[in-house]
């Protein structure tokens, strides 16, 4: 598990994630790729207890200077809106396009213009929607350079979100969950 998280926390966590969440079959991944796994985010992120867990462990994740932080849609805005409640950093809900009626924003809740925030995503595959919300939120004048993400598919995201000038902060890879899937914990 990640380094400076309690081990017993976060392999329970890891366990319960995967209980609750990991499917096997055919799934069409939001990529194009096809997988014959799948974690189905909304059962942890719906599930209470999963989810204050969750919280707990990610804001250790924050790099200090934070002032907002960004859920992506729409995984992502959960886990943000729990985790700002843990650690009393705002929120901003951000949106695949901005809406092109009402007030227009990207991003809702919290202004985000000059101020750095961190991105907030619950599931990261190819890196793709990270990619281009990270562009948006910064052409919206947010200074973005991490992302915190609960699990990360594969280190070829990691990569390219790297590229963009993207710290990458995760809780689990999809190792650690599939190894926690086979533990007695």
């Amino acid at each position: 598990m990640k380094e400076g998280l309690s081990t017993m926390t976060t392999a329970t966590l890891a366990k319960q994630i995967y209980d609750i969440a990991h499917l096997t079959g055919t799934f069409l991944l939001r990529s194009g790729q096809t997988s014959n796994e799948y974690f189905d985010k909304y059962l942890f992120e719906s599930n209470p207890k999963v989810l204050l867990a969750l919280s707990k462990e990610l804001v250790k994740l924050i790099p200090p200077g934070v002032e907002v932080l960004a859920g992506l849609e729409m995984g992502g805005i959960p886990i943000a809106t729990a985790m700002s409640l843990k650690s009393g950093i705002p929120a901003a809900f951000v949106r695949k396009k901005a809406k092109d009626y009402g007030t227009c924003k990207l991003a809702e809740g919290t202004d985000i213009r000059g101020k750095r925030i961190c991105v907030i995503e619950d599931v990261v595959t190819t890196g793709g929607q990270v990619i281009l919300s990270t562009q948006d939120l910064r052409a919206a004048g947010a200074i973005v350079e991490d992302i915190i993400c609960v699990i990360e598919r594969s280190p070829e995201a990691k990569r390219k979100l790297e590229e963009i000038g993207l710290r990458v902060h995760s809780l689990f890879n999809m190792e650690e969950l599939v190894e926690a899937g086979k533990q007695d914990v």
